[in-house]
């Protein structure tokens, strides 16, 4: 048996949506260009707008977007029981965690249909949901895949679940969101692309002087420690190579690094730190700048190893080619990512300023 469930709205494919998809990839390019010219340029201007254009962006997204949420909201949602035919935990320990279930709706005026959802559900009320169990669901009567489990129906509705028996759907009735246009994809890339383009042309010139102001004087040799390390530093940025047979994940390794890189200094506050195998680069924040900056000594980098063994040998990635930790304030709080990828695909972690991991996206 197969739903049908009427031709859905096409997604990603108007010529509306399409250009709202390259504004906010242009908005995208040009904001992150911003960041890092700006940063590198040492212009002050240029940096904060790359950190208001987002936010201004988000805020007339969501001012348009209101009627249509308006409309959505007017149209009641369809009340169905649903029978659980599997659950699975997906993450967290304490509190509200991620259950994948896998439900067998049954409509009262319509044939009955399979939906897999991911809802988050108390530990404690975990109990009350065991697989063959009716629960009372609800979902929007265009998009059955949107169902939601209600965790406190009416006393009617809770008195028809306790007493019902659903027989379960064949995996043929199972309905899912439509799939999106790989055209919005791609005008999205192009937007992205077209964005930090014009923020380089534009400011190529200050771009120039900079790496020319950062060049060292001719027949200098670079400065090489006992460890084989090559050190570039400027205001704006710093990187540090190490030589074949080294690491940053060597004890001590990285705290040497970026003491050489900072002097020592506790003014010099960073943007960004990027580590990988043998690379340390650090983009510096502008001096007087209002920017989500911290202090490069605030890391927890005896916990950098720990981050990078877990991402390498717990998300899936059985042979990792390539890892790279990322620390930024970006969002308002440091955070830490890790990414490690392999011919299994692309994994990473999060952790919190303490080197602590508060989420986890396995390889796909």
């Amino acid at each position: 048996m197969t739903i049908t469930t009427g031709a859905p709205p096409p997604t990603h494919r108007t010529p509306l949506v399409l250009a709202r998809g390259l504004l906010t990839g242009g908005v995208a390019g040009t904001s992150l260009a911003a960041l890092v010219v700006g940063g590198i340029a040492e212009n002050v201007p240029l940096f904060v707008t790359g950190l208001v254009l987002p936010a201004l962006y988000g805020l007339l997204f969501f001012l348009a977007g209101a009627p249509r949420r308006a409309r959505e909201a007017a149209v009641m949602p369809r009340t169905a029981l649903a029978m659980i035919e599997s659950l699975e935990a997906v993450g967290g320990e304490s509190g509200d965690i991620p259950v994948r279930f896998d439900l067998t709706v049954a409509p009262d005026d319509g044939p009955a249909y399979r939906v897999k959802i991911t809802q988050d559900i108390n530990l404690v009320d975990l109990s009350d949901y065991r697989p063959r169990g009716v629960v009372v669901v609800q979902y929007p009567p265009d998009s059955p895949w949107r169902a939601r489990i209600v965790k406190r129906p009416t006393p009617e509705w809770e008195d028809r679940a306790d007493a019902a028996r659903i027989d379960s759907a064949p995996g043929t009735a199972e309905v899912a969101a439509p799939p999106e246009s790989c055209a919005f994809g791609f005008v999205l890339l192009l937007g992205l692309l077209l964005g930090a383009a014009v923020v380089v042309l534009l400011f190529r010139a200050d771009l120039s002087d900079r790496v020319d102001t950062a060049q060292p004087p001719p027949g200098a040799p670079p400065s090489v420690s006992a460890t084989s390390s090559t050190t570039v530093s400027s205001s704006a940025s710093g990187t540090v190579s190490l030589g074949p047979g080294q690491s940053f994940l060597d004890t001590g390794e990285l705290d040497r690094a970026v003491g050489t890189l900072t002097g020592g200094e506790d003014t010099h506050r960073a943007l960004t730190v990027v580590v990988r195998e043998r690379l340390l680069s650090v983009v510096f924040s502008p001096a007087g700048a209002q920017t989500p900056g911290f202090d490069t000594r605030a890391l927890p980098y005896g916990r950098f190893p720990a981050l990078v063994e877990e991402a390498t040998s717990t998300l899936g990635v059985r042979s990792p080619r390539t890892w790279q930790i990322t620390a930024d304030r970006l969002t308002g709080s440091l955070v830490i990512r890790v990414v490690v990828t392999g011919p299994e695909g692309t994994a990473s972690l999060e952790a919190n300023g303490e080197g602590e991991v508060v989420r986890r996206a396995p390889a796909r």
